[in-house]
């Protein structure tokens, strides 16, 4: 069926976030410390499982105040630094003077990696007049990502979860996304990754398509084949 308009999560979706041991490795070279490669991928590996990497898998015991502030991070901004910087604190993190500058790592553009067939399935949708908006859960601005990597002059409009104070699967957030189209939600597909938080828009009566959420190497042409549904 075509479609009017499409509205695309972010992360899994459109990006992906650099693997831990990166994100760690960046900002430990960074600050001009030497750290053997075995504490690198130990501390990746412990940060990834206790929940502390943005992206990465929930938290496990991390308390009762750390997860309720991981569940409502993508709210607002404040509740998001604090959700990350308080686990990478309370996994002990050996070099505890370097959770903001990790905190900060992952909202830069280089941390993260367009799907290879991304670019190209936007301006397919742009060039065919579909309208495209960007529906995430997410604690900061994502423009500059966008923009880094040339694919802002694809997306007409951006709805963020921290700047309305609402989260996926609720479906006000897509509504706005809906009126920023100025179309009714069936004329309107959700593409993501979560199938909870994106299914949110099937209620509303948008069609939904998954793709999985690999690594970039992993997954070429997913988003391409999501579009021979789309047009």
């Amino acid at each position: 069926m075509a479609v009017k308009g499409c509205m695309f999560d972010f992360s899994s979706t459109l990006f992906h976030l650099e693997d831990a041991e990166s994100w760690l490795r960046a900002v430990v070279e960074d600050s001009g410390r030497t750290v053997h490669d075995h504490d690198v991928r130990l501390w990746a590996r412990r940060l990834r499982d206790f929940g502390a990497v943005p992206g990465g898998p929930a938290p496990r015991d991390a308390g009762p105040e750390l997860t309720r502030l991981w569940q409502e991070r993508d709210l607002d901004a404040v509740r998001h630094r604090a959700a990350y910087t308080g686990l990478l604190r309370a996994a002990g993190l050996p070099w505890p003077e370097l959770i903001d500058a990790l905190y900060e790592r992952h909202m830069t553009a280089p941390a993260w990696q367009p799907y290879p067939d991304a670019m190209e399935v936007l301006a397919a949708l742009h060039g065919n007049g579909v309208g495209v908006v960007v529906v995430s859960n997410i604690g900061w601005d994502l423009r500059p990502v966008f923009h880094h990597h040339g694919m802002d002059a694809y997306v007409d409009a951006y709805v963020l979860s921290f700047e309305h104070e609402i989260q996926k699967p609720d479906p006000n957030l897509f509504r706005v996304a809906y009126q920023q189209l100025g179309l009714a939600p069936g004329d309107v597909a959700m593409i993501g990754d979560d199938r909870l938080a994106d299914a949110g828009a099937a209620a509303l009566g948008s069609p939904v398509h998954f793709v999985d959420p690999l690594p970039v190497a992993d997954r070429p042409d997913a988003l391409r084949g999501v579009l021979k549904h789309l047009l």
